[in-house]
């Protein structure tokens, strides 16, 4: 009986812990999902421009390029600081005999001075010129850098997104492929097919799953260059782009390319720069205008037993005046007019490349929107078509292996190169409303 007794009360026990462990590996499988969810780093285009603002280097090494055309803007507001000095003089042994050398009141003359350089010719005022347009220069070379690397943001998040699509393309080739194998296996052993038939899809197989890998790899490499633009590099394998392909747009007609350069932030910034060398060179030729240098003091001349009886206190006054006798400030005029030049040759060279900036992302964007048209049109529907007909036909016999290899691979290649071309079109938009961007912001 007692033993009966104990043997259910072992396997009742063996029960309960049996289903404790059970509940246990399903509530760790549930924790493990929810944080491998939990873990991935949805991102949609909107909260990767804004991490990119936060996080972006470039973008910090061009605010503190501002700052420090700010603090320029300091130095040059400052005048001169005034020098005072003091003076001892005429220490001397003319004391009669007999006389207290430890008084305090021996003999020795005592000058106060304050002297303060006065400049002319507006150097002030022209160095802070220079230094208010370097600091507008500095502002508008910020907004283009925001400009240019919204463009490379925009090029590495829709990287991503297609790493994503040829990763999910070539996962969906190497099942219909496994499928295939599977089936091809059970015909063979029927006697339908042939070893090379399934010989020849084990190769193709093979192919799609070095692809797989393929794909993988290229998806890490996006992830890796979206994650330094938007500062989440320790999670770089978790980011996954949200937004799909962007939306066809036609482009816009009759821009006026004129008005777009003038508004243009690196036009802008070389403009200011060209007006910081003309200000320069003025400064430069304000070198010839002598400053004046005026001082005062205060003389103290103590009692004297032999010369002066009483204390003596007097003031003077004295300007010093610079002698171009040598120099004339011939380098530093010569090497303005030398930055005035290089900087109008800049302004040049800077809207040349803006104009054909703008007319290559046109040019470009109206290509990729003809491409994406195309292949949405006709060609990807066409390989679909003919990928499902010769699936049918290979399954009821009316083909042999090669004619459904060959329509899988057409299939598979205008998959990748429709989503390559949508790719292309995403990033021919941004950089065509980058080139743009400013005429909208700026236009009433």
């Amino acid at each position: 009986m007692y033993p009966n007794l104990i043997q259910s009360n072992a396997n009742g026990f063996r029960r309960i812990l049996a289903f404790v462990i059970f509940v246990l590996q399903v509530h760790s499988v549930l924790m493990f999902s929810s944080r491998e969810t939990f873990a991935q780093e949805m991102l949609t285009l909107r909260q990767a421009e804004r991490l990119f603002v936060e996080h972006s280097r470039e973008l910090l090494l061009a605010k503190m390029a501002v700052d420090a055309a700010e603090a320029d803007q300091l130095s040059a507001a400052a005048r001169p600081n005034p020098n005072l000095f003091i003076n001892a003089t005429q220490f001397g042994n003319l004391y009669p005999q007999g006389y207290n050398y430890s008084r305090l009141d021996r003999r020795a003359d005592i000058v106060f001075g304050l002297n303060r350089t006065f400049e002319r010719g507006e150097k002030r005022e022209l160095r802070m010129a220079v230094a208010s347009s370097n600091e507008q220069a500095s502002r508008h070379d910020l907004s283009d850098a925001q400009r240019a690397q919204k463009v490379v943001l925009h090029s590495a998040y829709y990287d991503l997104v297609l790493a994503q699509q040829k990763g999910h393309i070539t996962e969906l080739t190497l099942a219909s492929f496994r499928k295939t194998l599977e089936a091809a296996a059970l015909r063979l052993k029927a006697g339908d097919i042939s070893s090379w038939d399934v010989g020849r899809i084990q190769v193709d197989a093979l192919r799609a799953e070095n692809n797989a890998r393929e794909a993988r790899a290229e998806r890490e490499r996006a992830q890796t260059a979206l994650a330094y633009l938007t500062g989440l590099e320790a999670r770089a394998r978790e980011i996954e782009a949200m937004d799909g392909p962007a939306e066809i747009e036609d482009v816009a007609s009759g821009l006026d390319l004129e008005k777009i350069l003038n508004s243009r932030p690196d036009v802008s910034a070389a403009k200011a720069r060209v007006q910081a060398a003309e200000e320069k060179r003025r400064l430069a030729l304000a070198l010839r205008t002598r400053d004046v240098t005026g001082a005062v003091q205060f003389e103290h001349v103590p009692w004297n037993p032999l010369a002066n009886p009483t204390a003596v206190n007097t003031v003077g006054f004295g300007i010093s005046i610079p002698l171009f006798t040598d120099y004339h400030f011939e380098g530093e005029i010569q090497r303005a007019e030398v930055d005035l030049d290089t900087a109008r040759t800049i302004l040049e060279r800077v809207r040349a490349l803006a104009l054909g900036e703008i007319q290559s992302s046109r040019t470009d964007l109206e290509s990729a929107i003809n491409r994406v048209r195309r292949f949405d049109s006709s060609l990807l529907k066409e390989a679909q078509m003919v990928a499902d007909s010769a699936e049918f036909a290979y399954s009821r016999g009316a083909i042999g292996v090669m004619d459904l290899l060959d329509s899988r691979r057409q299939l598979y290649l205008t998959s990748l190169e429709a989503s390559t071309a949508r790719a292309d079109y995403a990033k021919s938009l941004a950089a065509w409303r980058a080139a743009i961007e400013v005429l909208a912001a700026t236009s009433p």
